[in-house]
């Protein structure tokens, strides 16, 4: 696995993919299989937004699920945990010696089909420029939080990610949103000691919400044990308070910590860059449903930045197929590389 100095190690690649989750390593995996010299580039770590992701998370999903590469996942718990997931992503990147170039932000990519050039800049502001004949664009929604815009919103005791609840006791905390993230961070924060406010502008918990979190959340808002604005929205945050907008009014509630958890979405920006279409209101990048090969040829797309701001769609359940799909279209248009890596079976 390739890290530190880029000096030491090739710069040209068949097939390069941006991002380093489970969907970016199952398309490396399928590229490799097919004979092709390959490399993922990743701005953190590997699997970085499972990193980011709450210490104690458990996933919605079986192991079976989360498999890939053809590698059993095994697990004591009948939905594994967090750290279960990124020791299993760690075992698959060594198994397939997979060439993962980490903490790699990219931040121009020119050229064409067949020619193109991936620059990227290290934690270090050194400049490392890769060339590949065709790129897969991997990266997932989770770096980009959905911002409110509203006053204090960038104030030191906001976050925008859920992690551990222990800092948080006996604090007035205020958490946004109605889906599951919020609902769980509302949940362990109250159970670990914090005083816990959550306001969300729909009518309910979002319908989306697990059948075995949903009551839970209820209950403990029957109870007044955790308080609940509905149908409000947050107007302004300051050092000491967070005011909303009601049914009944202004409300001002006293404040130690917000977590803003009001979703994530692509990088759109990124994909503009590089030609890639976006349709509708959904920013629905334009791809062959059967290839995932973008408008702009020889770029393709895998995972969540298939459905654009549906994010809801795509998870590690059904994106981690899309790099068998793109792996046929490669074996179609470019011929595999004598002495490439082949796969590991």
């Amino acid at each position: 696995m390739g890290t530190g100095n880029e000096a030491s190690y090739e710069t040209q690649f068949d097939v390069l993919v941006i991002g380093a989750g489970p969907t970016g390593l199952a398309c490396a995996i399928e590229a490799q299989r097919s004979g092709y010299r390959t490399v993922l580039v990743d701005k953190g770590c590997l699997c970085n937004s499972l990193f980011h992701y709450p210490a104690h998370m458990t996933f919605f999903t079986t192991s079976e699920l989360l498999e890939i590469g053809n590698i059993p996942f095994p697990s004591v718990n009948a939905k594994p945990t967090r750290n279960e997931a990124l020791e299993y992503y760690r075992k698959v990147a060594d198994h397939y010696g997979l060439d993962v170039r980490q903490y790699r932000h990219v931040t121009g990519v020119s050229g064409h089909d067949g020619d193109f050039r991936v620059a990227t800049r290290d934690q270090h502001k050194r400049t490392t420029v890769f060339t590949a004949k065709k790129l897969i664009i991997a990266t997932g929604y989770y770096d980009l939080p959905n911002y409110m815009n509203i006053p204090g919103e960038n104030l030191g005791k906001v976050f925008h990610y859920y992690n551990d609840p222990h800092p948080y006791y006996g604090q007035d905390v205020v958490v946004i949103g109605g889906k599951n993230s919020a609902a769980i961070a509302a949940l362990e924060l109250w159970r670990h000691g914090a005083r816990v406010t959550l306001v969300h502008r729909g009518a309910a918990m979002h319908k989306h919400v697990k059948y075995w979190i949903l009551p839970d959340i209820e209950n403990r808002i029957k109870n007044g044990e955790i308080t609940a604005y509905f149908e409000s929205r947050v107007t302004e945050i300051t050092p000491d308070l967070v005011k909303l907008e009601t049914p009944r009014g202004a409300v001002t509630l006293e404040n130690d910590f917000v977590f803003a958890l009001t979703g994530y979405h692509p990088d759109f920006a990124f994909l503009r860059e590089l030609g890639v279409s976006l349709e509708g209101k959904d920013l629905l990048p334009l791809c062959d449903k059967e290839t995932l090969e973008s408008n702009v040829p020889g770029v393709y797309l895998a995972g969540v930045v298939v459905a654009g701001s549906r994010t809801n769609e795509i998870f590690i359940e059904n994106g981690r197929f899309h790099g068998r799909q793109i792996a046929v279209d490669l074996e179609r248009k470019l011929a595999p590389v004598s002495g490439a890596m082949a796969s590991a079976t």
